[in-house]
């Protein structure tokens, strides 16, 4: 199981991230956990200045927009 981290203030860009990576992982079959991180001094803990940021099993993968579906198949395919 993959620990993915949106990082964020909850703002609907950040939902619209938590949204596409949980659609592409039931979509296929990723089990996945998903945590929703808004402390601005964890999110700049993982080098993310510009939110929504994602954190796949403690490696920051992205930050600064909403991912296409594209990009969360290449975070998840990760080992």
């Amino acid at each position: 199981m993959k620990n993915v981290k949106v990082l964020g203030s909850g703002c609907k860009k950040c939902q619209q991230t938590a949204q596409v990576i949980q659609d592409h992982a039931e979509k296929n079959g990723i089990e996945i956990e998903i945590e929703k991180v808004t402390d601005v001094a964890a999110i700049m803990g993982y080098g993310v200045m510009s939110t929504p940021g994602v954190v796949v099993d403690d490696v920051t993968v992205h930050a600064g927009s909403v991912p296409t579906e594209e990009q969360v198949k290449t975070f998840l395919a990760r080992s």
